[in-house]
């Protein structure tokens, strides 16, 4: 059994989805970082950092790990799932899965606080997040002109950059002129186990105010990839 600690954004919803994709048997574990939860005692236990998610395998005499990419790379393993174990179909995995925590998210992440959130506008810097986020999309739509899913097959890499380019418009960001990057977002979001992941810890929209408080709280915290 997993133990899951997350909340409604991105990187939480990277874990969900792999969890759902997986089948593997989870418990939820609400971590409100709009109250600041995060920062308890009792969750720096399982992870230093402050930040969702984070898991405790159960199975595994009680290991956690935290770090989105981290939690998905290992639970691909424990599996034998959602990534290749050869040399080469594991790297090309991961490093579409590093693409996403050390581009699209952090970009992506800067472009929602300043086009949304941010005291002052300032449009240099809305416009530098916002283009640098369309120049990743460009690299992404290069590659699934190549390939049905960044790494081949669908992988952990796909949900982890679909978790965060599928709230492309709130930061303001069009896809317009990239089909094969809306082919790819309307292909994951049909999958029954996105649908479900998306829905934990609590079903959201892009639009109400629990996911805005969600999504800044994210993109103001985006060291955690």
């Amino acid at each position: 059994m997993i133990d899951l600690y997350t909340w409604a954004t991105p990187n939480g919803w990277k874990i969900s989805v792999t969890l759902e994709e997986l089948g593997l048997p989870y418990t939820v574990h609400p971590i409100n970082i709009g109250k600041g939860e995060q920062k308890q005692p009792e969750y720096l236990k399982i992870n230093p950092n402050g930040r969702i998610p984070a898991i405790v395998d159960r199975e595994e005499q009680d290991f956690a790990v935290f770090e989105s990419g981290a939690i998905m790379i290992y639970l691909a393993e424990k599996t034998g799932r959602l990534m290749p174990t050869d040399r080469q179909g594991r790297s090309r995995v991961i490093q579409w899965l590093m693409f996403q925590m050390a581009g699209v998210g952090p970009m992506q992440g800067q472009a929602n606080v300043f086009y949304r959130y941010f005291p002052e506008k300032i449009p240099a810097a809305i416009q530098r997040y916002q283009n640098e986020t369309l120049r990743l999309y460009s690299v992404l739509e290069t590659r699934l002109q190549q390939s049905e899913y960044l790494a081949g097959d669908y992988s952990i890499a796909d949900i982890a950059t679909w978790a965060w380019v599928r709230g492309h418009a709130w930061a303001g960001v069009s896809l317009e002129g990239l089909p094969q990057l809306q082919r790819w977002l309307a292909a994951i979001e049909q999958r029954p186990a996105a649908q479900r992941g998306l829905k934990v810890p609590h079903e959201v929209k892009l639009d109400n105010a629990t996911t805005q408080e969600a999504m800044v709280k994210s993109a103001q915290t985006i060291v955690q990839r």
